[in-house]
């Protein structure tokens, strides 16, 4: 029972490990390809913050969706889930909680990248 558990908590942090690098690569990946417009905004006066604000709002919405799908998930499978779970609610809001952090976090260090565009060396990219 117990190397169950223990295995158990192995594949789910691991799991989480592989959400996070996910969403850090989507998140990476349309810096990259918006390396451009983030150039013109920041020449054009756009400051640090609002495109920070702007980075993280896209990932905020990619968390939101996925907690709303994961919580309809869970509540579909709750039956299921139930019997397998030992002491935790197939909708505990630790767990959920735990899960956006770990995603807001993935999502900063790209919007922080985001932030650190010359303007000029973006506008020569071609």
């Amino acid at each position: 029972m117990a190397g169950a558990l223990i295995l158990l908590g192995l594949f789910s942090g691991l799991a989480l490990l592989l959400a996070a690098i996910g969403i850090y690569g989507v998140i990476s990946y349309t810096v990259v390809q918006r390396t451009r417009d983030i150039g013109i905004r920041m020449a054009l006066g756009a400051s640090q913050t609002q495109v920070l604000r702007d980075v993280l709002g896209l990932g905020l919405r990619l968390i939101g969706i996925g907690l709303l799908l994961g919580l309809l998930g869970a509540f579909l499978a709750t039956r299921v889930l139930a019997s397998l779970l030992y002491g935790v609610a197939s909708t505990d809001a630790f767990t959920f909680t735990a899960v956006s952090v770990v995603a807001l976090f993935a999502s900063c260090l790209p919007a922080r990248c985001a932030t650190r565009v010359d303007p000029i060396v973006a506008l020569r990219y071609e």
